[in-house]
């Protein structure tokens, strides 16, 4: 009697909860989770940002009990986002050491401490009155050489208020380089670098905008990428590890995953990915609507972004992924 062929059934690996859970592989942890939060100069109530439901321009005293939550929860980072009350051709406030960000790290540093890694953003676009992220040339483009100035400044001071890890954000050339540089000089060796390497000239930036306050007109194509482009990406990365950057970060994210995958097969450092506010609005208005299962939706999201070779990812929903993560 002859063999017959195995009748083969990939479904056998998915006939119950255990078994998908057995073969899952893709994994999301709490702590490859970080939570952006912005905080405004002068309020005495938290300010929501309409076009990100659930999101808020935090007091100093509301972000300290977010914070809490957030280590409580096991997210590995919080990402620091000043709004402050007064804005420059220069972002002057940017660089104050009293001014609304330093005055945040160092109120989360002292609240929690070493359990979650604390981050900054380093860009001026929240400080300046024309809301480019550097210094306005005379013909109105942004002067590379004189923002990287600013940024070495800005590092100084992020770093003098106790922040574990700089977000330079900017896309100016150069700028890894040069914070690397201001860090040392500063006696802060150990304040580490996470490079926003891949950041496009993205319409998800929206909502985000209006959380920071922004004041721009017009566009920032001149220095961020061509969503036609990836190719380019790898070249960042070369260059941000060849400055020092101790992580890279591909933003956004979701339309980006096949630029986060090539990042993913060649950096020799963690990749990190931003889901941004137009990511996070797209899926709470759709589930406003009833259109769709939104708890379904940002685990997949996120197990998207993971699966695309993401070792951090950046979200809105990083309590609530982490908290449903650890009810598993």
């Amino acid at each position: 009697m002859g063999i017959e062929r195995p009748y083969i059934r990939p479904r056998r690996l998915r006939v119950t909860p255990a078994v998908r859970r057995l073969v899952a592989e893709t994994r999301l942890h709490p702590a490859e989770l970080i939570l952006p939060m912005f905080v405004r100069e002068g309020i005495k109530e938290p300010v929501p940002v309409a076009s990100m439901p659930g999101v808020v321009q935090h007091t100093r005293e509301t972000l300290k009990k977010a914070a809490h939550e957030a280590a409580a929860a096991g997210v590995g980072g919080i990402m620091l986002f000043g709004v402050p009350a007064v804005q420059d051709a220069v972002g002057s406030e940017g660089t104050n050491p009293d001014g609304i960000l330093q005055q945040a790290i160092r109120d989360v540093v002292a609240e929690v401490g070493d359990q979650v890694v604390i981050m900054s953003d380093l860009c001026l676009d929240e400080y300046t009155d024309h809301g480019h992220c550097g210094v306005l040339a005379a013909d109105g483009s942004v002067d590379n050489d004189a923002t990287l100035l600013r940024y070495a400044e800005m590092a100084r001071v992020q770093a003098d208020a106790g922040v574990h890890m700089v977000g330079p954000s900017g896309m100016m050339d150069g700028q890894v380089a040069v914070i690397r540089q201001a860090l040392d000089e500063a006696g802060h060796q150990d304040v580490s670098i996470l490079a926003y390497t891949a950041k496009y000239a993205s319409a998800f930036f929206g909502p985000f905008r209006e959380a920071v306050g922004s004041s721009l007109k017009g566009d920032r194509k001149a220095y961020q990428q061509d969503p036609a482009n990836a190719r380019e990406s790898l070249r960042e990365l070369e260059l941000d590890v060849a400055e020092g950057a101790d992580l890279v970060m591909v933003k956004p994210a979701m339309a980006y995953l096949d630029v986060l995958r090539e990042i993913a097969d060649h950096s020799p450092v963690p990749v990190a990915a931003y889901q941004v506010s137009g990511e996070y609005a797209m899926v709470e208005a759709a589930a406003a609507n009833g259109w769709i299962d939104r708890d379904r939706m940002i685990m997949e999201t996120l197990t998207s972004i993971r699966r695309a070779g993401a070792e951090q990812i950046l979200t809105y929903w990083a309590v609530e992924a982490a908290q449903r993560l650890r009810e598993r």
